[in-house]
């Protein structure tokens, strides 16, 4: 009878440490630092005819991805894509059988010229 109380009293003592530990806040999320953009996760949507609507700003996302938003958005044949100083990412590709010449600015915004 000793031997029995004391494993259910040895189960309430570690089972309750493990109830206070456990959290029914979901854990915080930090709030984005708009310091550094990030890449948007899809796509531009959004085609402005000329760099005017370019945003300067610090680009976080690689050639890659500029190139990939790129050939989503209906370009094809992209090439030369440099950053440049203003944080653009610029280049060429063909569209609808045409040259172009393409940007990305920090917003994933395309520009054609």
């Amino acid at each position: 009878m000793k031997l029995a109380s004391l494993c259910v009293a040895a189960v309430i003592a570690f089972s309750t440490g493990a109830l206070a530990q456990t959290s029914t806040e979901p854990a915080a999320t930090p709030a984005p630092n708009p310091a550094a953009p990030t890449a948007p996760a899809t796509p531009p949507a959004q085609t402005v005819p000329a760099d005017e609507k370019l945003e300067p700003g610090a680009n976080s996302f690689t050639e890659a991805q500029a190139r990939s938003w790129l050939e989503e958005a209906g370009y094809t044949n992209v090439s030369g894509l440099a950053q440049s100083e203003d944080g653009i990412w610029r280049g060429h590709a063909l569209r609808n059988g045409t040259t172009v010449n393409v940007a990305v600015d920090y917003k994933g915004t395309i520009s054609v010229d």
